[in-house]
C-alpha cells in the first residue's frame, strides 16, 4: 500500500509514498489546505498557526518523534508546483517538504500517489550535527495517518455534518485529545450496542 524510502544522510532527503483514492484534481485541491495536512501529523502538537498573507505562515508547536519532545517555532513559505506544493521553513534544521502529486494507471485500486520529501540541506554539516535532536521522525506516522484521513475524505467529505466536524472540533484538537474523544465515542457505541442488545434479549424472553 505505501513505499516508504529513507534516503542516506549523504542525500539529506527521507520521503515516503501514498496511494489515495483520490484523483489528481481533488488531490491537489485538498493539499492546498497547508494548515490541514499539518495537523493531520499526529506527531506534532499545536500552540499557534497563523496565516501571514495566502502563502506565508508562522507555526509553533512541540514535536514528539523524538525520544525527547523538542518546541518549534517555524516560518513557512508554501510555493504552489505544477505537480504539488512546496513548503520551505525559514528556521530550523529541516529546509523544505515537498507534496508531488502523480496519477495512478486506470486499472489501478487507487487513483493517485502522493509522495512527501523531507529535505535537510540547508544547513552544514556541522550544524546538522548539532542539531541532530530536532530532526523530525514523524514521517511515516504522518503518512498513514494522511492517507486514512483521505480514506474517509473520499467516503464521508459529501457529508456536510461529518466536513463541519472534521474541520470545526476534530482538526484543532491535539493528538491526545483526539485519541481521548475516539475512546469516549467507541465506549459510547459499544454501550448503545450492550443497551439494544439487552432490549433484544428483554423483548424475546418477555414477549
Amino acid at each position: 500500500m505505501n513505499d516508504l524510502t529513507l534516503d542516506s544522510a549523504e542525500d539529506d532527503t527521507a520521503w515516503v509514498s501514498i496511494q489515495t483514492p483520490l484523483d489528481v484534481e481533488s488531490l491537489t485541491s485538498f493539499c492546498q489546505d497547508v494548515e490541514r495536512l499539518f495537523r493531520i501529523n499526529p506527531m506534532l502538537t499545536f500552540k499557534s498557526w497563523q496565516a501571514d498573507d495566502e502563502n506565508r505562515f508562522q507555526f509553533s508547536g512541540q514535536n514528539i518523534s523524538q525520544d525527547e519532545p523538542f518546541d518549534f517555532d517555524l516560518t513557512l513559505l508554501v510555493t504552489k508546483l505544477a505537480d504539488g506544493i512546496e513548503v520551505n521553513y525559514q528556521q530550523g534544521i529541516k529546509s523544505s517538504t515537498t507534496f508531488k502529486i502523480e496519477p495512478l494507471p486506470d486499472d489501478s485500486e487507487w487513483k493517485s500517489k502522493l509522495t512527501i520529501t523531507d529535505t535537510y540541506g540547508g544547513m552544514s554539516e556541522q550544524d546538522r550535527k548539532e542539531q541532530l535532536h530536532t530532526v523530525d521522525r514523524s514521517l511515516t506516522a504522518w503518512a498513514k495517518y494522511l492517507q486514512q484521513y483521505l480514506l474517509y475524505w473520499h467516503r464521508f467529505s459529501r457529508i456536510w455534518p461529518w466536513r463541519w466536524y472534521m474541520k470545526r472540533v476534530w482538526q484543532p484538537m491535539n493528538p491526545s485529545a483526539r485519541r481521548i474523544t475516539y475512546m469516549f465515542l467507541l465506549i459510547s457505541v459499544i454501550e448503545v450496542f450492550l443497551i439494544g442488545l439487552g432490549a433484544v434479549i428483554f423483548l424475546f424472553e418477555y414477549r
